[in-house]
């Protein structure tokens, strides 16, 4: 470890959680202090062959004030919201919905057997982005560069990052266009690796290992399956794995902005929770 590499601020393990009708799943970070997550709110992972574990989906629920990233491994689910949109998640599609000033949408599974696995991930967005109109960008898996490495691969889904020198750009917010600039990397690695990430100066990283296990730093930190590293905001990150993992990476620039979450609504002032919970309640919420 070298001056310049990026060093591990916190270590979570993922805790076994239920959202929406019953759905079991993996609550990676969420609630608390939020700003040490800064621009991320939440980190879900959910995944399992048991088809009463995610049988119940998530019904119709609201959200406004932030961003929703859905990417599916395996399975099949679908979304449908107030607007008429209806879309359908396969594996290895993605979903990024902005909710902006509101959202009402179902996210509901369309199996009935077999293995259902992906992630949730929560983005929140500055305040004057908070009250926008919402929008929705849909990835099909073949849409996302896969890049081959020697002993792994890589799907860039968002940013534009570095992997051991070389530049992955992910159809996601690599054109600048987003304030908090995210960077999501999905890594497979097949045999022992030195991984080098470049990370802008001044972001926040994450790295979570969903399967195997990896080592971050010089005394060695190992991060074993379900657990998460969030490090500090300077250097390089250097991963070394000794055999088959699966991890993700992800990044991005900070707000720097009050945060107030209560359940499915993220504001900047508990005055305007209770605004987005008055506007939910008189179905105001997306005027």
């Amino acid at each position: 470890m070298t001056q310049s590499d990026r060093r591990i601020e916190e270590v979570l393990v993922a805790r076994e959680a239920s959202d929406g009708d019953g759905v079991r799943l993996k609550r990676v970070f969420g609630g608390g202090d939020l700003s040490r997550f800064d621009p991320f709110l939440m980190l879900d992972e959910f995944g399992s062959n048991e088809a009463s574990d995610y049988i119940g989906g998530f019904p119709s629920h609201p959200h406004r004030g932030f961003e929703t990233v859905t990417y599916m491994l395996e399975g099949h689910m679908e979304h449908r919201d107030h607007m008429g949109n209806v879309g359908q998640l396969m594996a290895g599609d993605v979903q990024w919905m902005k909710a902006g000033s509101g959202v009402i949408h179902s996210e509901m599974p369309k199996q009935v057997e077999g293995r259902m696995r992906g992630f949730q991930l929560w983005v929140n967005l500055p305040a004057s982005e908070k009250m926008g109109p919402a929008s929705y960008t849909e990835l099909a898996a073949a849409s996302i560069p896969k890049i081959e490495f020697d002993g792994f691969w890589v799907k860039a889904i968002a940013g534009k990052l570095r992997i051991n020198g070389r530049e992955l750009v992910g159809p996601i917010g690599s054109e600048g266009v987003l304030a908090t600039e995210p960077g999501y990397l999905d890594i497979a690695v097949d045999r022992a690796q030195d991984i080098v990430v470049t990370i802008p100066s001044g972001h926040t990283a994450l790295v979570y290992a969903y399967e195997g296990a990896l080592s971050i730093g010089e005394p060695a930190y190992a991060l074993k399956a379900g657990m998460l590293a969030r490090l500090n905001r300077e250097g390089e990150l250097r991963l070394s794995v000794s055999g088959e993992t699966r991890l993700l990476v992800i990044s991005g620039k900070p707000i720097g902005e009050p945060i107030v979450q209560r359940g499915p609504f993220v504001m900047n002032t508990v005055e305007e929770i209770h605004q987005a919970i008055r506007d939910y309640t008189d179905g105001r919420l997306l005027l």
